[in-house]
């Protein structure tokens, strides 16, 4: 009975904390990373997000097992000029020296929200039937247990009752809330994307460049810089491991 009541519990934790929420996140000045590096005035710094549980902290669901792999970068950009990443030649180098692309902004929303549509971030009918489950089946066990009836009858029909009328109300607003919730993600990870944005002269910027997940380890990121005035090109070596 206990170990019945304790997976119930369960299945409705899990059901209610299947969402999604944008989370801030914060970075250091240039100068506090070990891969620090001056160009000509430019301060760069970098921090890979390879490991799956600081990556979901950082982006609000599991951003590596969508499979993408970010990477923070910092600029002080003290230049006097704008600058932006060639995105064209900017690459990770994982652990067995191999290179790997940018995933464009829109590649990384692209996966993020096809790891949605196959369940890899909760869906709303799916939560909406396994809460209605789970609060059907306690409602089961207790009405079982003071009628004196067979509890595991009981069970077994608040359960079906229960998921049976959490799936009618879950799907009755899943289009909605799936639309919402997929643009949401979309609109997150689009503003914390850096490629295709410009850093302007005496600005301190952060943001994600992405790159595929199957890059299952890092070891350093070879980052090309163009300064917009005088069309300059800087390539820069950041030790990532």
């Amino acid at each position: 009975m206990k170990k019945l009541i304790c997976m119930l519990l369960i299945a409705t934790h899990i059901s209610a904390c299947a969402t999604y929420k944008n989370r801030a996140v914060s970075f250091k000045p240039p100068q506090g990373y070990s891969n620090y590096h001056n160009a000509d005035g430019l301060m760069v710094g970098a921090e890979a997000f390879d490991d799956k549980k600081l990556a979901e902290e950082a982006f609000g669901f599991d951003i590596r097992g969508a499979g993408v792999l970010p990477v923070q970068i910092v600029l002080d950009n003290r230049s006097g000029q704008a600058v932006e990443v060639v995105s064209g030649q900017t690459f990770l180098v994982d652990g067995s020296s191999r290179y790997w692309k940018i995933l464009s902004n829109q590649e990384a929303i692209d996966r993020v929200q096809k790891a949605t549509e196959v369940g890899a971030i909760g869906k709303g009918a799916g939560r909406g039937a396994a809460f209605g489950a789970a609060a059907g089946a306690l409602l089961g066990l207790a009405l079982g247990v003071v009628s004196g009836r067979n509890v595991g009858e009981a069970v077994v029909k608040g359960g079906v009752l229960g998921g049976a009328g959490g799936a009618v109300i879950g799907g009755a607003d899943k289009a909605g809330d799936d639309r919402q919730r997929e643009n949401k993600i979309a609109s997150d990870v689009r503003e914390k994307g850096i490629e295709g944005k410009i850093m302007h002269a005496e600005a301190l910027a952060n943001g994600f460049i992405f790159f595929p997940g199957e890059a299952e380890t890092v070891k350093e990121l070879r980052l090309q810089l163009r300064f917009r005035n005088s069309g300059t090109v800087e390539t820069i070596n950041l030790r990532l491991r």
